[in-house]
């Protein structure tokens, strides 16, 4: 089947033809009749499978009749990330090139002035991300009563996003009998509820079985130190026949580590990570389609919807939390029917993560034969480095899990301090001991603050728990002899009182038997 087949316009088939496209992809084939015919679309298909041009081409022709009112945009795609959405209105702008429809952009970091102006023409296709869109519906620069066809891209993206209120917000606005396309690459209980609560008697059409990876890419997984993971990944970018790679970081804070890594060791590098204002993010973005740098060091931001061609290789350099994560980032690369490569670093630490994976993917991730990196291979079961440099926790998590142990404040540090402490401490305990015994008393008159400051000695300078438990004991037992040579504690035993030393006004005694009075003499004794 070509796209002759699928009942587009000669002027949406001739930009098809320009863009170098014959065939459609499975989901394609099934979504664009469908979409033509005006049902509501529930679409599954793994990433890099086409289903942008899925839901554009038909759009663009269902569109190509009517004209657009000021501030009242005709249809409406919500994309979860900014580069997606700069994404899927690039494809419109390939493919509608032949077609007089107007398009507006709504995406953070970009000046709302401008948008505005774009809003108060008109515009047949209003492509945003949820924050935004809402933001500019308060201020009342967006009226949706004429929405016709509302296109919800990447909605299990959606989901791990936290985006779904505002989602389920946005569709109140809409009018109710409207076209509503719902794609997906994961169908979960959750993205399924959602799918029934917008969409009206809708057909589903499902390219391939959900979270699985394409056959055209090549993956390996090597494990290694966490200290090592840097070098291992420039000796895979040298060994490697590499033209240009994703790396793809767990955090933003490595993002930035490596990036800089990497332009140390010479390597042609940009960084890309959801804090970078957006200017400097499309920059990035736009040296690594043009060539201009051959590495992409990125987070899941750039893991779904970025459409570029060619990308030879992948690399995890941290495994991901999400084991759904593991298939949008490999399905940068093997697009188009191309071959890609994707390279998982792992450590010791990720053994649970990478089992969640190859359980979701259904097949075990082969080891990487490489030589350069040989020497740095341990096995699954080695344990953690003695240094503890780079040490990491894997493993499903938020945001807070996965710091590294000398992160987590004092305490910790503490206690790993006085771990290493101990041993050297406890060796000699009788020479603490004698230092102890024979330490000089302070002078009477040395002054108050000398005497505090020889008491608040710093934590290194201090002896073990146990001598001060030794030293504290004494002073009891120098105390009590003091006491019982200066006759404070030279009284009865059935003394009530408090302490070893008792002050006199403290102590108390039963009251003793009065002595019995003497008899009064009679008068005969006398």
């Amino acid at each position: 089947m070509t796209f002759d087949d699928l009942g587009l316009s000669p002027d949406t088939l001739k930009a098809v033809t320009d863009a170098g496209y014959q065939t459609p992809t499975p989901i394609q084939e099934q979504a664009i009749p469908l979409v033509l015919m005006g049902r509501d679309v529930m679409g599954i298909a793994q990433t890099g499978t086409g289903k942008t041009a899925g839901f554009t081409l038909p759009m663009i022709d269902i569109l190509a009749e009517g004209r657009a009112k000021a501030r009242m945009p005709r249809s409406l795609i919500i994309a979860p990330t900014r580069e997606l959405a700069a994404q899927v209105s690039d494809n419109f702008v390939k493919y509608g090139k032949y077609h007089p429809l107007s398009m507006a952009l709504l995406i953070g970091g970009e000046s709302m002035q401008e948008q505005e102006k774009v809003l108060d023409r008109g515009v047949d296709v209003l492509i945003a991300t949820p924050g935004r869109l809402l933001d500019l519906f308060e201020r009342g620069r967006i009226i949706l009563n004429d929405v016709k066809i509302l296109v919800i891209d990447e909605a299990d993206r959606m989901l791990d996003m936290g985006f779904i209120p505002d989602v389920e917000r946005i569709v109140s606005l809409l009018p109710k009998i409207r076209q509503t396309l719902f794609f997906s690459a994961t169908m979960n209980p959750e993205i399924r509820r959602l799918a029934d609560k917008f969409l009206m008697n809708p057909k589903e059409v499902q390219a391939t079985a959900p979270a699985t990876t394409a056959t055209t890419i090549v993956q390996a997984i090597i494990t290694v130190r966490p200290e090592d993971k840097r070098e291992c990944l420039r000796r895979l970018i040298r060994a490697e026949n590499l033209e240009n790679a994703f790396i793809f970081c767990n955090r933003k804070r490595d993002v930035d580590i490596v990036f800089k890594s990497l332009i140390k060791h010479g390597f042609n590098a940009v960084g890309l990570h959801g804090d970078m204002p957006q200017p400097k993010r499309m920059e990035m973005l736009a040296k690594f389609k043009t060539g201009e740098a051959d590495l992409l060091v990125c987070s899941d931001v750039a893991a779904r919807g970025l459409d570029i061609s060619g990308v030879s290789h992948v690399i995890n350099f941290d495994v991901p939390f999400n084991s759904e994560d593991y298939v949008h980032r490999i399905g940068r690369t093997g697009r188009a029917g191309k071959q890609g490569h994707a390279v998982t670093i792992a450590t010791h630490h990720d053994a649970k993560s990478v089992a969640a994976i190859e359980r979701l993917i259904k097949q075990t991730i082969p080891p990487l034969v490489e030589p350069a990196v040989e020497d740095l291979k341990v096995g699954a079961s080695s344990a953690p480095s003695e240094d503890g440099e780079g040490r990491e926790r894997g493993g499903r998590g938020g945001r807070g899990r996965g710091r590294d142990r000398s992160e987590r404040g004092g305490r910790s540090r503490g206690r790993d301090r006085h771990r290493e402490e101990r041993p050297a401490r406890e060796a000699e305990p009788a020479a603490v001991a004698a230092v102890e015994q024979t330490a000089p008393t302070p002078a009477p008159e040395q002054s108050r603050e000398q005497s505090r400051a020889q008491e608040h000695q710093s934590d290194n300078d201090r002896p073990p728990r146990k001598s001060r438990d030794r030293e504290h004991r004494r002073g009891r037992e120098h105390r009590d002899k003091w006491a019982r040579d200066a006759g404070l504690m030279d009284h009865d035993d059935d003394v009530v009182g408090f302490g070893s030393a008792i002050p006199a006004f403290l102590q108390t005694a039963p009251p003793r038997p009065a002595a019995p009075a003497e008899p009064t003499p009679t008068n005969e004794e006398e």
